[in-house]
């Protein structure tokens, strides 16, 4: 793994242990597979349990985006240098995965365009380019002739747009058949259609979990299992406060050998991503609807109309995919990373929202190095489930 972020050891017994530990990782999406994966190739004896198929969730259902840079937010810096730390992470642990799984993940460097169609929208979009300057990222200002040229079939009226040369994609779906298979190759235990109700302790510390009917002893328990993570009994510890955010999207087919579009693009209450094989995904609404797995007229209809706005040639194109996917959001839409103060050797992964398939390099890189030594990247810190623990004021990332 990368020692590229710097750390510092924390008091743990873990980092006492001399031998590898036995972990149980609880959810099967691209975090609990990754972490997994790197456990494995440390010689950890690993298994992992998900109440599904593993990297059915919000792994199957997310867009692949790494926009660390053009999804930027006032008031969060430090996530922003979470996020761009795993966006630097990106294309060494695509290499690592291909070459230990022999599948593609399609990392693609195009970059991302995001477009104005109003004066409102320019103003916004401006606000945002100064923001972005600001934080010292890599932005550049394309007046409406410059965004059409790099993508000919984009709205003929735009206002402006910001070009984020830094931010990528990669195929999410890919990437989950790549970790299943090196995972495979590596030795670790899935289990699927397996779901866990509680982790086992015994005096403050982690004895194992309790999957179906079963229980498995382990050292250390990862609970990494996205919007589902609260629904885990991990007493003395608290429940995790991390709900679903649902999220409707759909896709349409281009031609792959003549695409409408070749950059991720961004428009107002809208995004597309352009796949090899043709795929154009569009994403996504924003729903506080809990488990609601429903496909709604009005979801679609606001996705495909915003949609048309940003790119009028997609009226031509046919839907071949319409799905639901739960972001796995916390208290503050931000990751929760680390180890539990409450029970030595419980570790959080989850709560990732919008930004799962961005952080998943550097999650699987701090969790794994936690686990072996003990040692905690600096980065990671200000995610701790202790954070809840202060005054709302004080949770702002």
């Amino acid at each position: 793994m990368s020692a590229s972020l710097s750390s510092h050891s924390i008091s743990s017994p873990l980092s006492a242990r001399k031998a590898r530990p036995r972990v149980a990782i609880v959810g099967a999406g691209v975090m609990g597979l990754s972490i997994g994966w790197r456990l494995a190739q440390a010689g950890c004896a690993v298994e992992i349990f998900d109440a599904g198929v593993a990297g059915q969730g919000a792994s199957h259902a997310a867009a692949g985006m790494l926009a660390a840079c053009a999804e930027v937010e006032p008031g969060e810096e430090r996530l922003l240098d979470l996020n761009r730390a795993s966006q630097k992470l990106w294309p060494q642990f695509a290499a690592d995965l291909e070459a230990a799984s022999g599948e593609s993940v399609d990392l693609r460097t195009e970059g991302i365009i995001t477009v104005g169609l109003t004066a409102d929208d320019g103003a916004k979009l401006r606000h945002l380019y100064t923001l972005q300057q600001a934080l010292g990222l890599p932005v550049e200002w394309l007046n409406p002739a410059e965004a059409r040229r790099r993508e000919p079939h984009l709205a003929t009226r735009l206002s402006g747009a910001i070009l984020t040369l830094e931010d990528h994609q990669v195929d999410n779906r890919k990437v989950v058949i790549a970790l299943k298979a090196a995972l495979g190759k590596a030795g670790v235990a899935l289990h699927e259609h397996c779901p866990v109700s509680r982790v086992e302790t015994e005096g403050g510390r982690v004895r194992g979990i309790i999957a179906g009917e079963r229980q498995v002893a382990a050292d250390v328990v990862v609970l990494a299992a996205g919007a589902w993570s609260r629904g885990v009994e991990i007493a003395p510890a608290p429940a995790l406060p991390v709900r679903p955010v649902k999220g409707q999207m759909l896709a349409v087919q281009m031609d792959p050998e003549a695409p409408l579009l070749n950059h991720v693009v961004w428009g107002p209450g809208i995004y597309l991503t352009p796949r090899r094989d043709g795929r154009l995904i569009l994403g996504a609404t924003t729903e506080e609807k809990g488990f609601d797995t429903q496909i709604t007229a009005g979801g679609q209809l606001a996705l495909l109309t915003h949609a048309w706005r940003v790119l009028p040639t997609i009226e031509e194109l046919p839907i071949i995919e319409q799905w639901v996917g739960f972001r796995p959001g916390s208290r503050d839409d931000a990751p929760i990373l680390g180890p539990s103060a409450e029970v030595d050797g419980l570790v959080y992964a989850t709560g990732h929202h919008r930004n799962g398939i961005l952080l998943l390099p550097v999650t699987a890189q701090a969790i794994a190095r936690f686990v072996l030594d003990g040692v905690l990247d600096d980065v990671v810190q200000p995610f701790g489930a202790a954070r809840f623990n202060r005054p709302a004021a004080a949770e702002c990332v």
